[in-house]
């Protein structure tokens, strides 16, 4: 049974969703987006993915910027008549005029295993964290933060060489398909709402820039899942000798660093020291320069044996 459906949302995680709605024949009626934004070095403004998609498809776009006291932008989402919202990775809140006006409500696909990881950065907190699995779930929405009843869940495993990239796009693949089973199920009467446990509530809190920074008195296992987490958004960096260095890749080595100065090069093929164990990175990036194995970069690089490297400053 196919279905006149609002779709909402905005980042490339979100275009497969779409995508499968569309191959799945359902009636896309209206896509909602963020409004385009200024990008690249002329800031002219730029479309978020979603938008861009639409208007390949031929869907008609909106792109407001509020739906809270909005009243014509309310207005106009009732008279689309929809069966169901679908909502991944908007980026507004929804009002309960918006959640209540399709026939079946609104629906969300969720990059966690709920209710674990709520809000803006589940897929970069749960490597952070060290979480063995992540997931999606489908749940319906309700005025709460990620609170409504899960429809339908499934994980999928976090490896030690995970990466929030690799993550990322095995989670919108994941939710593109379980999307497609959700609106079926729903047409159809089948699916059941499990109403989401007290116990096991976090929160992914919005990543900010600042967390990039490579904080040699932290452990070296934390490091190297921050270094997998957070490229390439916003990027995890070291400063030293007034150069930020980006680093792209690194390992976590078992060694034992207590009388080690923490940011200390241990050796010629760059071990850091850290307050538990040491990092070696493997991919990194000098300003302006292409990103290198360590090997090319050590090469133009005078970090010897006994440098300490910076916290942000050059100590």
């Amino acid at each position: 049974m196919a279905l006149r459906i609002v779709f909402m949302g905005s980042p490339e995680f979100s275009v497969p969703v779409l995508s499968a709605l569309v191959d799945a024949e359902h009636e896309i009626v209206c896509v909602y987006a963020q409004p385009p934004r200024p990008a690249g070095r002329g800031q002219k403004e730029r479309p978020c993915p979603v938008h861009a998609y639409a208007l390949e498809q031929g869907f008609q776009v909106r792109t407001p910027k509020t739906l809270k006291k909005n009243d014509e932008a309310l207005v106009e989402f009732r008279e689309l008549d929809a069966d169901l919202g679908v909502v991944v990775a908007y980026g507004l809140i929804l009002p309960p005029e918006v959640l209540d006006a399709p026939k079946f409500g609104c629906i969300n696909a969720h990059a966690s295993l709920l209710p674990r990881w709520r809000g803006a950065a589940p897929i970069q907190r749960a490597i952070l964290a060290g979480d063995d699995a992540s997931g999606v779930c489908i749940m319906q929405m309700d005025e709460g933060l990620d609170t409504g009843a899960v429809l339908l869940r499934e994980y999928t495993p976090i490896s030690a060489d995970t990466t929030a990239a690799g993550l990322h796009d095995r989670l919108s693949a994941l939710s593109a398909r379980l999307i497609v089973e959700a609106v079926s199920g729903m047409a159809a009467g089948k699916l059941e709402a499990m109403v989401q446990p007290e116990d096991g509530v976090t929160y992914a809190a919005k990543l900010e820039k600042s967390e990039g920074l490579l904080a040699w008195s932290e452990s070296a296992a934390y490091l190297e899942r921050k270094v997998r987490a957070l490229n390439p958004w916003p990027g995890v960096w070291f400063e030293h000798s007034g150069e930020r260095i980006k680093v792209l890749a690194a390992e976590f080595v078992e060694k034992d660093t207590a009388g080690d100065i923490p940011g200390s090069v241990l050796d010629e093929n760059f071990l850091i020291s850290c307050v538990d164990g040491a990092l070696r990175p493997t991919r990194l990036q000098r300003p302006g320069k292409k990103s290198m194995a360590v090997e090319d970069f050590l090469r133009g690089y005078e970090a010897i044996v006994g440098t300490v490297l910076g916290l942000g400053n050059d100590d």
